[in-house]
């Protein structure tokens, strides 16, 4: 047997690596770390946004009430694992002035490094999106009953905790509950809602928050003062915005942006960032959305091509368009003030812009985007989804808020109205229309004429005189004349298949479209009865209402009817028992003569 002694550095190399001791402190230069890395906090004041979870961990430490295991939820690259490892730091803290669990980590532990860098014996990290069995969670159990071979606690960190299968949960579930005194338990995870109730109240959960887009900005502005890099403001607010309140995401972005300039080109530019990040230019896409807004959808289809053209994603164009009509309605409901988080120039045209719409208008038109949104994900043509949401948006602009459309269903024509002014009528959260004509796109009424009917009663236009006052047909009988007298076969032949109608006053006429009524019925209606009366008509395809027979069901109905008369007609039906196999095809109306009953002519087929 050899007895030669190990020269001196491998003697030190296997004493470190025994059970319970670090790893080598001497370590090859890894060279370089991008910023996600270089900059993960390494004690609790580094974490930014999170501070109602470290009041609470430092409250809890202080008093000595130490959870036996905790959970931690929040989005991606929000700081889940590197909270875990913190809180493993501080229940092993131990310096030769501190020995005992504590949350101040200023001073370097005894098992900080190699905590920090998932290499201490007592502290395990497990990934549950790899290893998700009861097999997996049994190694750990059965290392839980033996103590920790040098810190004073053993940490379990489970990441992804929500992977693991149903069995791996419930084998946990008794050691979870009554684990050793020496043994805690820290879980991270993105999806909250996929881990049991049962493993849920047996932690303390804390929920990671996003982190505010101004408060991501600053931490970057601090980090590319750190690396004598420089970025402009904008660039980095535009950073922290697609990084969606993730830290990880945000310094992997800065990470690309800090190499899009150099000291010949100077500083990293707002346009620079956003090519980077392909990113529509935000200041055309509020153009985009004045435009839209006014009713002149030429000017804003070119636009929306000329952004896909520039590298603009037509789902982020879409998302653009929600973010400016959220930042319409909040400077709609509480004034220029309200805290948007854009620059002076871009608040002012967005208070301009929210002063032509009213608080439903705009609810309307975030619905209309949200909707549109899913169809730019989803359709095969995203360029071709994104345009016809822009389409529905002027289209929606076009149309009376809806209280007004409100007060056209209570039937109040739109003639009939007061100078007086008054509040918003109080059922202006009425069933709002699916499509209302007539309106000259780009001209909303001034909010100064009230209905007459909210108005104070002062001497409003009586409705029965308003009603007389106006040409035109007065019932949906006359309605249907009126089309066959025009000869306007295509409308006419839409009007008797697809309308099923409800409140007919002279003026205005609500309808219930049936299943594939083309969706500019109302519109081309409105436009005809305008160019045949001369006066406004407003026509409201309502889905919410009830409406009686289409003009085609009730054709279908009478000649049913018919039919039915003529069989129980005694002469027919003799004719019928005569003729085995023959069957009415027609009942048609004999001229009626002078003092005697209208004759029936039946047709009969053998």
């Amino acid at each position: 047997m050899d007895d030669t002694p190990l020269p001196a550095d491998d003697t030190a190399a296997g004493e470190a690596l025994m059970p319970g001791l670090d790893l080598p402190q001497t370590a090859p230069d890894p060279g370089y770390q991008v910023l996600a890395r270089k900059y993960r906090p390494s004690k609790f004041e580094d974490l930014i946004g999170q501070d109602a979870m470290v009041r609470t961990l430092t409250n809890a430490f202080a008093a000595g009430r130490i959870a036996h295991a905790y959970m931690l939820t929040g989005v991606r690259g929000i700081g889940k694992t590197t909270t875990a490892r913190l809180i493993a730091r501080a229940l092993n803290y131990e310096t030769d002035t501190a020995d005992g669990p504590a949350m101040t980590l200023s001073e370097p532990g005894r098992h900080c490094e190699a905590i920090a860098r998932s290499a201490h014996v007592d502290v395990m990290e497990m990934d549950a999106a790899s290893r998700t069995g009861v097999n997996d969670i049994r190694e750990i159990l059965d290392g839980v009953r033996y103590a920790p071979v040098s810190a004073r606690y053993k940490v379990y960190i489970i990441d992804e905790v929500h992977m693991l299968s149903t069995s791996a949960f419930n084998a946990l579930l008794k050691t979870l509950e009554e684990p050793p005194e020496h043994a805690k338990f820290i879980f991270a995870t993105t999806e909250i809602r996929k881990v049991p109730v049962t493993v849920l109240s047996r932690c303390q959960r804390f929920d990671l928050k996003r982190i505010d887009r101004e408060v991501l900005t600053d931490h970057l502005e601090r980090i590319c003062g750190l690396e004598n890099a420089s970025v402009d403001r904008e660039g980095l607010s535009l950073i922290a915005r697609a990084a969606e309140g993730s830290v990880r995401d945000a310094l992997s972005l800065l990470d690309q942006a800090i190499v899009q300039g150099s000291e010949e080109t100077g500083p990293v530019t707002a346009p620079q960032v956003r090519d980077m990040l392909g990113l529509a230019d935000r200041a055309r896409v509020l153009d985009l959305l004045e435009q839209a807004l006014s009713g002149k959808t030429a000017d804003a289809l070119d636009e929306i091509g000329a952004l896909y053209d520039a590298g603009g994603d037509p789902v982020v164009i879409t998302r653009d368009l929600l973010d400016y009509v959220h930042a319409l309605s909040r400077v709609k409901a509480a004034g220029p003030g309200a805290d948007l988080g854009e620059a002076a120039d871009t608040v002012q045209r967005i208070a301009g812009l929210a002063e032509k719409q009213s608080l439903a208008q705009l609810t309307r038109l975030w619905k209309i985007l949200l909707t549109g949104l899913d169809d730019v994900r989803n359709a095969p043509d995203a360029l071709a989804a994104a345009e016809m949401t822009v389409l529905r948006l002027a289209a929606a602009a076009s149309l009376p808020p809806p209280e007004e459309a409100a007060r056209i269903l209570a039937g109040h024509p739109p003639a009939a109205r007061s100078e007086t002014p008054a509040a918003p009528p109080a059922s202006a959260s009425a069933s709002s229309p699916a499509s209302l004509a007539g309106e000259a796109p780009g001209k909303p009424e001034p909010a100064s004429q009230a209905p007459a009917h909210a108005a104070r009663p002062a001497a409003p236009v009586a409705p029965a005189e308003a009603e007389s006052e106006l040409p035109g047909p007065r019932t949906f009988e006359a309605l249907i004349a009126l089309l066959r007298e025009k000869r306007d076969i295509a409308l006419q032949s839409d009007v008797e298949r697809y309308v099923r109608p409800g409140a007919f006053r002279p003026g205005s006429f609500t309808f219930q479209p049936v299943e594939d009524c083309p969706p500019d019925l109302a519109q081309r209606l409105a436009k005809r009865l305008q160019e045949w009366t001369g006066a406004r008509w407003a026509i409201l395809a309502d889905h919410e209402v009830r409406g009686g027979e289409t003009w085609s069901e009730r054709r279908q109905r009478e000649a049913e009817e018919k039919l039915e008369r003529a069989r129980q007609d005694p002469a027919v039906a003799e004719a019928l028992r005569l003729f085995p196999g023959a069957e009415i095809v027609a009942v048609r109306e004999a001229p009626a003569a002078d003092g005697d009953a209208d004759e029936k002519t039946t047709e009969r087929r053998a």
